[in-house]
């Protein structure tokens, strides 16, 4: 537990209390309080409990990693949850890391299992200046949701980035076919989790932002709107990319289509051209002893002529329909 305080007219922030010192920390109104809990303790735990009376509910979610984003008032703090993205996730393999917190009259407290890049940056940031703790506890937290939403743009970018790729490999089909259709899965699902958190969030960031909640007062609420776009952004771009993953998954499964087609049109073509030279070949080589063709001096070539004349009248046939090569037909003025 690492506990930074900021008192009302003070040039820098506070560190280095124990867990003992916060009961008379919070009789100060005027001073700012952030309790940060990395990788929490059956003793932290017994602290949030003992010293801030907190619902024991919010303690089993706290201590749960699959919850959902989602806020809750009781009568005199926030609970809420919201989501930050992983450092080393990928398009492909999206995945969020779960932040719990309490905000109260003069403190915040961020409750996670996980390290959070916007919590280390906000820390920095307060080493350099107080001022995110000066307008109250409520400014201290939309420093922390604004920087966890901020890290939602990269991964927007390399979606947008990962999408255009996959386009272009669909239509000259560089790599195996399954190969793409296993990326083509692999994005829907992240698209798929980014837009179901990132819808979530936004619910939540809203009911901050519309003054639903009296511990945000009413000066602080344009910063929260200001995520709220932020975040709505966020939403609409992944319903964005969903549509047009969709139409890459369509896209790929015409092109795989086509050349399919392409390959029966080739092999329906050498039959269609072999199956009158077999008929040839099958009529001389049956049996008979009375087959006038077969006593002709010259019978065996004269039917090699055909079978060639036949198979080059065939292919110039349909070179001419168009069926094969860019077959051209004449356009003539009237």
């Amino acid at each position: 537990m690492e506990i930074l305080v900021y008192r009302d007219g003070a040039e820098n922030v506070e560190t280095g209390f124990t867990a003992d010192q916060l009961p008379d920390l919070l009789k100060e109104e005027k001073s700012v309080i952030w309790i940060d809990i990395p990788e929490p303790t059956e003793a932290d735990e017994r602290t949030l409990l003992d010293v801030f009376h907190f619902h024991p509910l919010t303690l089993e979610d706290c201590r749960e990693t699959r919850n959902y984003p989602k806020v809750e008032e009781f009568p005199s703090y926030l609970y809420f949850i919201v989501h930050g993205v992983r450092a080393d996730t990928s398009p492909d393999h999206f995945n969020t890391i779960e932040l719990d917190g309490f905000l109260g009259k003069n403190y915040v407290i961020t409750y996670h299992h996980e390290k959070f890049r916007s919590i280390d940056n906000v820390k920095q940031l307060l080493q350099t200046s107080p001022a995110a703790c000066q307008r109250g506890a409520a400014f201290l937290l939309y420093q922390i949701l604004d920087q966890i939403v901020d890290y939602y743009s990269p991964v927007l970018d390399d979606f947008d980035e990962r999408i255009d790729t996959l386009e272009d490999d669909i239509f000259t089909l560089k790599r195996p076919t399954q190969v793409i259709l296993e990326e083509i899965m692999d994005l829907k699902r992240g698209v798929l989790r980014l837009r179901r958190i990132s819808a979530k969030q936004m619910e939540v960031i809203l009911r901050m932002s519309r003054g639903e909640f009296p511990l945000i007062p009413a000066p602080i609420l344009p910063f929260f709107r200001d995520i709220y776009d932020h975040i709505m952004r966020v939403t609409d771009l992944a319903e964005n990319y969903r549509d047009l993953i969709s139409g890459a998954l369509e896209a790929y499964l015409s092109v795989v289509s086509n050349r399919m087609n392409e390959i029966m049109k080739v092999l329906t073509i050498f039959s269609a051209i072999m199956l009158p030279l077999t008929f040839i070949a099958g009529v001389y080589g049956m049996n008979f002893e009375h087959m006038p063709e077969l006593q002709t001096t010259y019978g065996y070539f004269v039917v090699w002529g055909i079978m060639i004349f036949v198979a080059v009248g065939m292919l110039s046939l349909f070179w001419m329909r168009g069926w094969i090569g860019s077959g051209k037909k004449k356009i003539t003025n009237k």
